[in-house]
């Protein structure tokens, strides 16, 4: 099935070169073999060419907050797409940066020679500035929506709260849901044979078995920060396992997701983020779990979380999260390129933080919390876990974000100590999600909550006592504990 045109758009006006040598894919987003809409639109130009395929995988040492623990996940994901790139006998050229600025003019040359180049669309982090840059280029460079189950063009405004954004999908939802990228691209690919050019080779070898295994001897030679250890298993053969698992065990249970004691969510955000995994690879084994068919739809669009997809409420909520919460934070960062800025919160939220700036607070310094110095154990606690793990638990999160709000100056240092911390540690950072749950805390895809308090203003308000009245926090104050 070819890649729908409403997700293809091209970067700059330069014609295709009929008399290249190859169809460049850059792979930037979806770091993934298959099940890729990237992907398929690269194979699917190089057949319509009668052109061989090179598909450049790069991993710079410079993009923000560059660690062991992120180029770690990132190089587990090369090493599978090593494997399964070779035994389908496509060139693949694993490029990692030993130092800054070394790969500066790599894409360019291996663009020089290409048909066109075809890469992955990502309204986020310094991939769409990467990308402008790249349009430079003497080269027709096509880019790709592969990131939700909704085109990110289908959407002409940017939603302010789910609920309205969950009745724009319920409206649009079947003109989609059956569109897929293929599960195994690389099958009877059947295309003309090239390989990377020895002059490029020379100057951009491709990286060593040993720095695609990502041992600690080889993160070490690398100009990134050592003390953000490795964690988590990156790689769509690792993202894959996570989705059976999470559809066999945690799904059932996913009612209590809140509960931290309960250990049923689908720690899927890491490999969507990085691209090891798509959002269509986990739609399709959910639906395909629950038997689903689109007849069973609701008829209406009237935004309700429950009920529209006719599946049971364990994948109805899921389903909330994958798509419309996922998707939601999507559609701020491609409409809004200041997304991570305070100006863009609401109006509503800046008026009323602004309103209660000069209230008292207790102040604890970005490098206190960082350290989990606070007289909060439970808050100290989901900060290790971050430190540590990567990752917090969601519902921990929100109290997370929550108190760094309460012990900031001011709102603009919180937002910035917000995003330092989530950046630098968790490995779904960077991303979409990561900028919708900072913003929610300030107020974005909110409503005014009373009754109006310090600091808070009329923002929603949360409270570590609170939480653990409602949470089984025991075993979780135990895991993280000093």
């Amino acid at each position: 099935m070819p890649v729908p045109t409403a997700r293809i758009s091209a970067l700059n006006a330069v014609p295709t070169r009929q008399d290249g040598d190859h169809i460049l894919y850059w792979m930037t987003a979806a770091r993934r073999s298959a099940w890729s809409y990237g992907l398929d639109h690269a194979i699917a130009r190089a057949r319509e060419l009668g052109k061989p395929l090179i598909v450049l995988e790069a991993l710079r040492c410079d993009y923000p907050w560059a660690s062991d623990r992120l180029h770690a996940f990132v190089l587990a994901g090369m090493r599978a797409n090593a494997a399964r790139f070779t035994a389908a006998d496509v060139v693949y050229h694993p490029y990692v940066e030993p130092s800054r600025g070394a790969g500066k003019g790599l894409l360019a040359a291996l663009a020089a020679r290409a048909c066109l180049v075809v890469t992955d669309e990502y309204p986020c982090f310094f991939l769409p500035r990467m990308q402008a840059a790249a349009a430079a280029l003497p080269v027709r460079i096509e880019k790709v929506d592969g990131n939700g189950v909704i085109p990110l063009r289908a959407a002409e405004i940017v939603f302010s709260t789910a609920h309205a954004f969950r009745r724009f999908i319920q409206k649009r939802c079947r003109e989609f849901i059956e569109q897929r990228p293929a599960a195994d691209p690389l099958a009877r690919l059947d295309l003309p044979h090239t390989a990377v050019p020895k002059d490029i080779l020379a100057r951009w070898p491709a990286a060593s078995p040993e720095l695609l295994a990502g041992t600690p001897a080889a993160l070490a030679r690398l100009p990134i920060d050592h003390s953000v250890a490795a964690c988590g298993e990156g790689g769509s053969e690792a993202a894959t396992r996570a989705l059976r698992a999470f559809l066999a065990d945690g799904l059932p249970r996913y009612g209590d997701r809140n509960d931290p004691a309960a250990s049923c969510t689908s720690g899927l955000s890491p490999h969507l983020h990085f691209g090891h995994i798509g959002a269509h690879e986990v739609l399709a084994a959910l639906l395909a779990r629950e038997a689903w068919k689109p007849a069973r739809l609701a008829a209406t669009a009237s935004g309700s979380r429950e009920g529209w997809w006719g599946v049971s409420p364990a994948a109805e909520g899921f389903l909330d999260q994958i798509v419309t919460w996922r998707e939601l934070g999507f559609n701020m960062c491609f409409h809004r390129p200041d997304h991570a800025e305070y100006e863009s919160l609401p109006p509503w939220a800046r008026k009323t933080l602004a309103e209660h700036a000069s209230d008292p607070r207790q102040v604890y310094t970005p490098a206190q919390l960082e350290a989990a110095a606070t007289h909060d154990g439970l808050w100290n606690a989901a900060q290790r876990q971050l430190v540590r793990e990567g990752t917090i638990h969601n519902y921990l999160r929100m109290l997370w974000g929550k108190k760094i709000l309460e012990w900031s100056p001011d709102p603009r240092t919180a937002l910035a100590t917000l995003t330092h911390l989530n950046n630098k540690y968790a490995l779904d950072g960077r991303d979409p999600n990561s900028y919708s749950g900072i913003a929610w805390i300030l107020g974005r895809y909110d409503r005014p909550w009373g009754p109006e308090r310090p600091v808070y203003g009329k923002l929603r308000y949360m409270s570590s006592d609170n939480t653990a009245r409602k949470l089984r926090v025991a075993g979780y104050l135990a895991r993280h504990a000093a």
